[in-house]
């Protein structure tokens, strides 16, 4: 069965930092491009950053931009999403997603459905 699981989520003050990661079991991550999308309530989910399986392609949304860094460890299975500098305005449930196919252009590597797999998502809140 492929999974995806999110992890490091949390309630952060403005300004802080949060580290999540997006550990895939059931299949190897590495051949897969992933993504991280957020979603608020009453909003559409948003896609804010992805990387290809070999890491020569990273691309991210204007909202994230400069503060947030995606990058991933195949040994581990793993993809990351540093987190930095962060605003209320970040406050959302945050996923992962994964699928063989990537597109390498930001307006098709930040859409939902060029994904498959997808977790079921941390809770990440900034507030003082």
């Amino acid at each position: 069965q492929l999974q995806l699981v999110e992890s490091g989520g949390g309630l952060v003050q403005p300004g802080g930092s949060l580290r999540l990661s997006c550990r895939a079991s059931g299949f190897d991550l590495t051949y897969y491009g992933v993504g991280w999308f957020r979603q608020a309530p009453g909003k559409e989910r948003e896609g804010i950053a992805c990387i290809s399986s070999s890491s020569d392609s990273i691309n991210y949304s204007d909202s994230v931009k400069g503060r947030f860094t995606i990058s991933r460890e195949n040994a581990n299975n793993t993809v990351y999403l540093q987190m930095n500098s962060l605003e209320p305005e970040d406050t959302a449930t945050y996923y992962c997603a994964a699928d063989r196919t990537y597109y390498s252009a930001t307006m098709w590597c930040t859409r939902p459905e060029m994904y498959n797999v997808w977790g079921q998502g941390t809770q990440v809140t900034v507030s003082s």
